[in-house]
Parts: structure tokens; sequence; C-alpha cells
């Protein structure tokens, strides 16, 4: 139970801070309401599920290969790099309930792009590795529950975020839903770029 409850700590803690998926998951909920950003929280939880399986695995010890931890690194760069730009774009033209039906994000459509965003970034699984490292010396070396423990508290930061996004969103208007698009987006291309360079020093 004590590594149950630890992974769940931690899943909850490293998903409140803010990074790209965040920003994704509140801009989505503001946009799209609370299934479409639940849904964005969902792939992200089975990422940081699977990359803490990888952790405790010792797979992080592949990123110490040159080539793959680059070309992971670019294309996590380039996937949050293709969400900020669209995430902007759609800050020129969205109009509060007037999206056309193809533009508006399914709970499918935001899982995939949640999915890809989060496990293309080799950050994660380092960032994973370190927490496991550091559970572990703590006592919490039960995998197992540990892992569970942690896509649980994950998905349950993430419904809390999109509750409450999705609750301001019946109190904004169109002009705020350009804000949130526009600050979201940028701040998704300033990750992109963050990662892009540290993987190219």
């Amino acid at each position: 139970m004590a590594a149950f409850a630890t992974g769940f700590a931690l899943g909850f803690l490293v998903a409140a801070g803010v990074g790209p998926i965040w920003l994704l998951c509140l801009r989505t909920s503001v946009r799209f309401g609370f299934t479409s950003g639940l849904a964005i929280g969902a792939g992200a939880a089975v990422v940081d599920a699977f990359y803490a399986a990888l952790g405790v695995a010792g797979a992080a010890g592949l990123l110490s290969i040159d080539p793959l931890r680059t070309t992971l690194g670019l294309v996590g760069a380039t996937v949050l790099a293709a969400v900020g730009v669209r995430t902007l774009w759609s800050a020129f033209r969205v109009r509060l309930g007037g999206e056309a039906t193809a533009e508006v994000a399914s709970p499918r459509r935001a899982f995939a792009t949640s999915l890809a965003a989060t496990a293309s970034n080799p950050m994660t699984i380092l960032s994973w590795a370190a927490v496991f490292s550091a559970a572990s010396t703590a006592g919490a070396d039960r995998p197992v529950p540990l892992v569970i423990g942690v896509g649980l508290g994950s998905i349950a930061w993430f419904a809390v975020l999109s509750a409450f996004a999705s609750l301001a969103r019946r109190r904004v208007g169109a002009r705020t839903v350009r804000i949130v698009d526009a600050a979201s987006g940028a701040g998704i291309l300033g990750f992109a770029g963050v990662l892009g360079y540290r993987t190219l020093r």
C-alpha cells in the first residue's frame, strides 16, 4: 500500500508541473470541454506509467546511445512544435461555439495527440528513471503498485485540471479562448525549442 501511495503522489505531482501536456490539456478543456481534456490527460498517464515501468527496468540507459537519444529528441521537438503551431493558428480563427464539426477535437483524437506528444519526449524516460531511483531509496521499491500508482496519480491531476478548465469555459468569451490558445501555443513551442536545443547540444 505504501508503494502505491508513493506512486500516486509522484504521478500527481509530476503531472501538476507546468509543461507542454499541461498546457495542451488546459487549452483542450477550455475549447472542447472536460471529456477531451481528460483524454489528453489519459494519454499522458498511459505514457507516464509505461515510462515509469521502463525506468524500473533500467531502460533509461538506452538514452546514452547518442543516435537514439538525438532521434527521439528531434522527433519530440517536432511533434511539440506542430502542436504549438496548430494551437497558435487556432487562436486567430476560433469563434466560440462556431467551430465546424471537423475542427472539434474528439476524445479519441485528443488521446492520440497526447500519446504522440508525451511518448516522443525522451526527457520523460529520464525523469521517471530519476524519480524511481529516489523512490527506491525511500523504501518504495515494489514496482507494480508503484507504476499503477503513477498512472492513477497522473490521470487524477489531469481530471482536476480538466474539470476546472471546463467549468471556466462556461464563463469566458471568444477573446479569452483566443488568449488561452495563444499562450498555450507559445508555451508549447517554447518547450519544443528547449527540447530541440538540448538534443542538439
